[in-house]
């Protein structure tokens, strides 16, 4: 480390745990939970509710390091309107916390760990496409999309949307249509998550002059889109059970229900574009609704589930066919 760095890094760090929080810091832990819920979900589809838990383990932790390196090297890009808005000046990299230089070694090492373990533990498919989705979170969202399409977000939701390709490759070593099919879940859904955080920071990233679509067109415009996307959203998480037959009734319940609730909310904000209450209201819904349809596909897989639903099911054919008839 050169002296001045380290003059640097002593004014701003006291201690080694202090060190440790920055670098923690610029890994985004908050939204790699979500990622990670999303591959553990498409895990259990794939190996019908019966994952190696070493397996399971290894992808996870994976998974994790892909997403803070892809984190890390988007914080070292965004630095300069981090360091512009009031929400994200205190990051690691705009304070001078943490030298650009060290940022990138540390976003290469995990993506280096992340690659071996998979290749290693799982296969060479599921290491590529973690992979992947850096390069499309950087490249694509990060660097071309970001700073100058109104689409950003739509295009960019394909890097959020491989985390379960990852979960699907790690236990079969292939990619099936209900792989592919979570994929354009989460791209659907990206969209209303991430313009409901855009029309409770608008004036944030109109300062820093990011075209995120409620500063260039409005909130009106952008609460319509959010809904449009949700109402397209909801019958396709039906096309697990129908026609593609992986998931049963529990999941088709927990889909129906949530869904409706995220239409209601998407709809609620319609009526009602500039209130910010709503906007908040919605995108933490959002979070909760992947969480709770991700857990509600890893819970339909069990063996368990199905053997209780099939049970079910002949015990109310046998209490029908015993009603008397006319």
């Amino acid at each position: 480390m050169h002296e001045s760095t380290w003059t640097d890094a002593t004014r701003h760090h006291q201690t080694l745990w202090q060190v440790v929080q920055s670098y923690w810091q610029l890994t985004k832990p908050r939204i790699i939970v979500l990622l990670l819920i999303t591959t553990a979900g498409s895990m259990w589809i794939a190996g019908h509710g019966q994952v190696d838990p070493l397996l399971l383990l290894v992808t996870l932790v994976s998974g994790a390091l892909a997403a803070a390196s892809a984190n890390t090297i988007n914080c070292l890009y965004d630095r300069d309107i981090d360091y512009e808005m009031e929400r994200t000046r205190h990051r690691p990299l705009p304070s001078g916390r943490i030298q650009p230089r060290d940022a990138l070694l540390f976003a290469i090492v995990l993506a280096a760990l992340s690659f071996t373990l998979l290749s290693i533990f799982a296969n060479l498919l599921s290491a590529c496409l973690a992979m992947s989705g850096i390069v499309t979170y950087v490249l694509v969202y990060t660097h071309w999309l970001k700073r100058h399409s109104t689409q950003n977000i739509v295009i960019g939701g394909a890097a959020g949307a491989i985390p379960p390709l990852v979960g699907w490759a790690a236990v079969t070593g292939e990619l099936s249509w209900a792989a592919w099919l979570y994929f354009l879940i989460i791209f659907l859904w990206t969209p209303p998550h991430f313009w409901a955080l855009a029309l409770m920071i608008r004036q944030d990233y109109a300062k820093v002059g990011v075209p995120m679509l409620p500063v260039i067109v409005g909130n009106e415009p952008t609460a319509k889109q959010i809904w449009i996307y949700s109402l397209l959203l909801v019958p396709v998480t039906l096309l697990l059970v129908y026609p593609l037959n992986v998931m049963g009734a529990v999941y088709t319940v927990i889909a129906l229900g949530l869904g409706s609730v995220l239409v209601l909310k998407s709809w609620s904000l319609l009526q009602a574009p500039s209130d910010q209450d709503l906007a908040r209201s919605l995108f933490k819904y959002s979070i909760l609704y992947m969480m709770l349809l991700s857990a509600g596909m890893a819970v339909d897989s069990l063996p368990i589930t199905r053997e209780l639903v099939a049970m079910l099911g002949q015990n109310l054919t046998t209490v029908i066919s015993s009603l008397p008839m006319g």
